[in-house]
């Protein structure tokens, strides 16, 4: 498929103009651009759903493509079966549905959440094994357990894919090309998402010399025309044409995008809050059960666990907005809520950007007498100048939820709440708010199914099990995973009920004690020949990432090998399970 001189415009708004690319077989690209820049309506264009001002799309004769859009909407008196199997093969659908744990065909769709909706969505797409997957946010809404199975399921396709994601393991794990669309120009990586952040770089400090130097060169060039007089000669007109050439070159503007957001000074006591033998269930679903837990000052905890296990039912008793069945929330008299919530955006469509903020207040305190004006944080959030003062309805649904976000750290809270902050918010936005984050002198609860920010953010978790048992894991999600992964079945092994202190993390002896038997000798010889393989497959990434990073490979090497690479992943990532299986036996 090839996509040439493609423009767009809504209204008097051009969202890309003359932008060129094209997607190979067994291509896995993921598109990359700051929210309000067209991603959505690009994926949108390609999938046939709308049109486009000028330019063509070329594809390949019988391509069958299969969409994701970005939040499904179905009509909600229709059952799961009726949405899904009505003109599918049914065997086939049931069998995804299945393994993305979808098994009552009978509920109507207007009583599942979002995840849900999405997974049936999701669903039907992979059903018809189409030739180009045009994924939009596949992992929204989607659980970690289910974001895995997908990043599985993609890396070892021999479709095509064309996918925007904020979730950058997502991208790192499935994509082996990257295409970064910045003002209408269409930036192409031969890699994953590591290799994208390595290569942009280079070309970034690239552009910042070759700037540097026509500066400088810039400088006496303008002092040469300021000498010379009118009448110029045909080699001083020449010089000065090339003047002209030097200057635009030197008044590049280099949107590197990355700034940095320097956090108020704002106090909180060293009371936050205590949770006392709090009870929470609705029916025969337990939430909480005599849950007690004390938090520290400007502790940082990450919330997660399975959708439906009671995540924001807990937010929602902290806050106060739901009341528990038995015992209570003990907060402390200096702390200052700041909520951000999936369905927290109230707006008021004709108003303009810059007064939604001032709003709240015309300026936040960052400590040591400075301020920081509305319009200011707005610009650390990327609404330059001129979109300050366009309309609310002009927005897409990232750059509300930008300025929502602006919405809730213009209150200056010293504990911020974030439940799933990185849903529709573009990669640069997330990069900005983590550095945020790990300043923040306050305190933080973050809820998220986006395993890198998690890791960037929190430094232990709450893990909600369902039932009612929730685990206190000191560390990060990806420390968790590697630490679950050691452990025996569930069967053997008793889970951690919170109470106020961290879970400690077992040790190699503890589970040499759960062991039930001994390796087989078949299974021996399948552990040493794992061993074996898993060696070779790491030398041959470790020998793929180094000529990916070399810069010398031709661009037939760099498409073959980025082809292999995720092959191979997904095969490390498979005997290395198998691994870890055998060695708890």
């Amino acid at each position: 498929m090839e996509v040439m001189g493609l423009t767009k415009r809504i209204g008097d708004r051009v969202l890309f103009h003359d932008i060129t690319f094209t997607i190979n077989e067994r291509e896995y690209v993921g598109l990359i651009a700051k929210n309000g820049t067209g991603k959505s309506t690009l994926l949108s264009i390609i999938a046939g759903r709308e049109g486009y001002e000028d330019g063509r799309i070329v594809f390949r004769k019988d391509l069958k493509i299969g969409y994701l859009e970005q939040t499904p909407s179905y009509d909600g008196e229709l059952t799961v079966g009726e949405a899904c199997l009505g003109h599918a093969d049914e065997l086939r659908t049931k069998q995804i549905l299945t393994q993305l744990k979808i098994t009552d065909f009978d509920q109507q769709i207007k009583h599942l959440s979002g995840g849900m909706v999405k997974r049936i969505a999701l669903a039907q797409v992979l059903e018809k094994d189409p030739d180009l997957l045009i994924l939009d946010e596949p992992t929204n809404h989607l659980d970690v357990e289910m974001i895995e199975w997908l990043e599985k399921y993609l890396a070892r396709t021999t479709k095509s894919i064309l996918m925007v994601t904020h979730d950058r393991y997502f991208l790192d794990r499935v994509c082996n090309s990257i295409i970064e669309m910045d003002d209408s120009i269409i930036y192409s990586y031969q890699g994953n998402y590591s290799y994208y952040l390595q290569k942009r770089q280079e070309r970034i400090d690239q552009l910042a010399q070759t700037i540097e130097r026509a500066n400088n060169l810039y400088r006496k060039e303008l002092e040469w025309m300021r000498r010379m007089p009118q009448a110029r000669g045909h080699k001083a007109r020449y010089r000065e044409e090339a003047f002209y050439e030097l200057e635009k070159v030197a008044k590049q503007r280099i949107n590197d995008q990355r700034v940095r957001l320097e956090q108020g000074k704002t106090y909180i006591g060293s009371k936050i809050f205590e949770a006392k033998e709090v009870s929470k269930a609705f029916g025969e679903q337990v939430i909480l059960k005599d849950f007690n837990y004390t938090f520290s000052r400007y502790e940082k905890m990450g919330i997660v666990g399975g959708n439906g296990v009671g995540k924001t039912t807990f937010i929602r008793l902290l806050l106060g907005e739901q009341q528990p069945d038995s015992g209570h929330f003990d907060i402390g008299t200096t702390v200052r809520f700041g909520y951000y919530s999936q369905e927290g955006m109230n707006f008021k469509e004709d108003e303009k950007v810059i007064d939604t903020v001032r709003n709240i207040a015309e300026y936040v305190e960052m400590g040591n007498g400075q301020k920081l004006s509305a319009s200011q944080l707005l610009q650390h959030f990327l609404f330059e100048p001129q979109q300050q003062y366009t309309y609310v309805r002009k927005l897409s649904g990232g750059e509300l939820r930008r300025l929502y976000l602006c919405t809730v750290l213009m209150r200056s809270p010293n504990f911020l709440i974030l439940d799933e902050p990185t849903n529709d918010l573009d990669i640069i936005t997330l990069q900005i708010l983590e550095e945020y984050l790990r300043e923040f002198r306050g305190c933080l609860i973050v809820v998220s199914h986006d395993r890198y920010f998690m890791d960037k953010v929190v430094d232990h978790l709450l893990v909600f099990q369902g039932n009612g048992e929730i685990q206190d894991f000191p560390g990060n999600y990806t420390q968790y995973r590697q630490w679950a992964a050691l452990q025996p079945a569930p069967s053997s092994r008793t889970s951690t009920v919170v109470s106020g202190s961290p879970a400690d993390k077992p040790n190699s002896t503890d589970r040499n004690a759960n062991r039930q038997r001994k390796l087989s000798f078949k299974e021996k010889q399948e552990m040493a020949q794992l061993e074996t393989d898993i060696e070779q497959l790491e030398a041959e990434q470790k020998q793929i990432e180094t000529a990916l990073s070399s810069g010398k490979a031709s661009v037939e090497e760099i498409t073959t090998m980025s082809k292999r690479l995720p092959i191979l992943m997904a095969e490390l990532d498979e005997k290395s399970t198998r691994w870890l299986e055998l060695s708890e036996i």
